[in-house]
């Protein structure tokens, strides 16, 4: 069951006074969220998947707006002078904005803060704009600009408010997590109404036998019988006890639903760099290889490798691709002097997000190029953005953080096996259909 839900599209964009070309400020391309038939220990489900450009021309008018403040930070931004364009964005916050006007200037000021390592100004930037000017989360997690401040703790606290809902964050985020985890769940509001349905005739069935049970203890003629009532209101307590109690546990298993599925959505959006230098999202891998990811010591994790060495043409028929991490070698994220994110380079060989990438990735063109590119190994960028996601799902799981451990994807992107240690390459090789068998097939 695949569900596919357009979350936002909008382009942001004001004329300049000169001439009838438009300056982009914020460009929110669709953004999918395509969950996927069932959960394991984790999988990577088609993400929430947003690209974000910025590009700007200098006002000429002489007047500030906050249009031309956002203009003009952004032509400061794209020189590197990020304490100027810093300016100019706070500049137009206080010029009576109106709301795309206002969220342009938070979003870019906050990149500038993220640049600048000021993670809490960063969240709480991103936090008014998600309330109060319908920031989609999607962005946040999309955008190379924020790499460094998705590896700070403060990243971590921002998108477990959003993922709960409420008043600092607002709803959206949450929304369209609980219409994953409907269409994952299909019956689980069909269950609710059964509990409530169920309690409520139980509790009216109540309130008849308590008046029959004291007349039943205080005996006398026309009195029912004591343990026949005292049976009956027993029955009703349990049954209402046992669905509050399957509704409570319903609600956790729910939340505990969403969380996975953030997970998922941050696991879909890591950066993998091909052995031909391209950089690309683990979930524009999907059905065409099978990543499997080794984290643990550097000497663990290669031994590791030099026993897949020995089953490498096995392994790359069934299209195995090998990520490995080292905790010991996992650094902070190193802040670029100039501009944000990726370099450039990567950033154009990392195709856009979205519509437009979705129908490139269906032609046998793109297809037949990525798969070109794709060796047998490939080199995590954002490295301490992978470690916290690895962390995060070894605490759900109750795995001790830290221990090494291996993780299979399948090619549609779900979690297909995980465990403590590294695998058995041999077991693997038997456990996985090759590329053009019919279970891989069905498999996409």
């Amino acid at each position: 069951m695949a569900a596919s839900v357009v979350v936002n599209q909008h382009l942001l964009c004001f004329p300049s006074s000169r001439n009838s070309r438009s300056c982009s400020w914020l460009l929110h391309k669709t953004c999918l969220l395509t969950p996927h038939r069932n959960i394991h220990f984790s999988l990577a489900s088609s993400p929430f998947s947003t690209s974000l450009s910025s590009t700007s021309q200098s006002p000429e008018a002489n007047t500030q707006t906050a249009e031309s403040c956002v203009n003009l930070g952004l032509s400061l931004f794209s020189k590197g002078r990020v304490k100027d364009a810093l300016v100019q964005f706070e500049t137009a916050l206080t010029l009576n904005p109106n709301p795309k006007e206002a969220q342009a200037a938070l979003y870019n000021k906050a990149c500038c803060h993220a640049y600048r390592g000021e993670g809490k100004k960063t969240a709480d930037c991103l936090r008014i704009a998600l309330r109060d000017y319908n920031l989609k989360f999607g962005t946040i997690l999309n955008d190379p600009d924020l790499a460094t401040f998705r590896a700070l703790p403060e990243f971590k606290e921002l998108q477990e408010e959003a993922r709960l809902g409420g008043q600092d964050v607002g709803s959206s985020f949450r929304r369209d997590l609980k219409l994953i985890s409907e269409v994952q769940a299909p019956f689980r509001g069909v269950r609710r109404f059964f509990y409530f349905a169920f309690s409520a005739a139980a509790g009216i069935s109540m309130f008849f036998t308590i008046p029959r049970l004291f007349r039943a203890i205080k005996g006398g003629d026309n009195a029912p019988d004591l343990l026949e009532t005292a049976g009956n209101a027993a029955i009703n307590v349990g049954g209402i006890i046992a669905l509050v109690a399957l509704f409570f546990w319903d609600n956790k298993k729910e939340e505990e639903q969403i969380a996975q599925i953030t997970r998922d959505e941050t696991l879909s959006r890591l950066p993998l760099r091909l052995s031909t230098n391209r950089v690309v999202e683990l979930v524009q891998l999907r059905d065409t290889v099978r990543p499997v990811i080794l984290a643990g010591k550097k000497d663990t994790v290669n031994l590791a490798m030099q026993k897949a060495e020995r089953f490498r043409t096995e392994l790359l028929r069934r299209g195995v691709l090998l990520v490995p991490i080292f905790w010991d070698e996992v650094k902070a994220p190193e802040l670029q002097k100039k501009g944000f994110g990726v370099s450039s380079k990567a950033v154009m060989a990392l195709p856009s997000i979205g519509e437009d990438f979705e129908k490139r990735a269906q032609s046998v063109i793109a297809k037949s190029k990525l798969k070109a590119e794709i060796r047998f190994k490939a080199e995590v960028v954002s490295p301490a953005e992978w470690e916290r996601w690895i962390r995060d799902q070894q605490k759900s799981e109750g795995v001790s953080p830290g221990e090494d451990v291996y993780i299979i994807l399948r090619l549609d992107g779900r979690v297909r096996r995980s465990g403590k240690g590294m695998p058995d390459w041999q077991q693997i090789v038997k456990e996985l259909p090759p590329m053009d068998a019919l279970l891989s097939k069905l498999e996409r």
